[in-house]
């Protein structure tokens, strides 16, 4: 009965979205600091670290939101946050061949999040 809870599943979804975000990150933070070693890194990096620190944690918390929010706040976030994260993702885009397969995978899991969501009736 627990695997067909929307809240578990879109919080599982959310966990795997996030994991591929990082495995992304840690890649491409690889690639970028060889690059630094040379040259130096700029000096809005550290913003830019931060603002993405912030806006990062947003689907973090859909792991938690997702369980514990109520059915319409919930629903609507999920949604929101979803085509939100497909944004970031793409925004942020990177032309690295790793980055360009993690994106692709996590688009069509924030896609299967929104689809999840618009579909969930209230059996609350």
């Amino acid at each position: 009965m627990e695997k067909n809870n929307p809240k578990i599943v879109l919080s599982s979804l959310w966990t795997v979205l996030i994991i591929n975000m990082i495995l992304a990150d840690i890649y491409s933070i690889y690639i970028e600091l060889n690059k630094f070693e040379k040259v130096g890194l700029p000096g809005d990096a550290k913003t830019i670290m931060l603002i993405m620190a912030f806006v990062t944690n947003i689907p973090i918390m859909m792991i938690f939101f997702s369980r514990y929010l109520g059915y319409k706040v919930n629903r609507w976030l999920n949604i929101c946050v979803g085509i939100f994260t497909i944004v970031y993702i793409w925004a942020g885009m990177s032309t690295y061949p790793h980055y360009i397969a993690v994106a692709s995978i996590e688009t069509i899991l924030a896609l299967i999040i929104i689809g999840i969501a618009w579909n969930w009736k209230n059996n609350e």
